[in-house]
């Protein structure tokens, strides 16, 4: 059993930043891979960034340049950086990883960005 727990969203205005957290009950190294994911009003769960334990990343095009995806293995924690956020960026966001055959979920965070 995994839990992870997300902290960090909240209220910006367009054009600031924020920096999410998610905190592993366990090493990383047994989490394959991490991402963020987020879920806005009325639209599909969609994959914001990912990041193996060698350290790959990848993003959705719609933040790439805008959003960083790290992580601190002594730690256990996964961060997203989002800078020049966009009211279109509002979403609960939601970390995840995969242990075995099962994918683990956070309880989410919110993110609203005013214009």
């Amino acid at each position: 059993q995994v839990q992870l727990v997300e902290s960090g969203g909240g209220l910006v205005q367009a054009g600031g930043s924020l920096r999410l957290s998610c905190l592993a009950s366990t090493s990383l190294f047994r989490i394959e891979p991490m991402g963020w994911y987020r879920q806005a009003p009325e639209k599909q769960r969609e994959l914001v960034a990912r990041i193996t334990s060698g350290g790959s990343t990848n993003y959705a095009d719609s933040v790439k340049g805008r959003f960083t995806i790290s992580r601190d293995d002594a730690k256990n924690t996964v961060y997203l950086q989002m800078n020049s956020l966009q009211p279109e960026d509002t979403a609960v966001y939601y970390c995840t990883g995969n242990l075995g055959i099962r994918d683990y979920w956070g309880q989410g965070t919110q993110v609203t960005v005013s214009s």
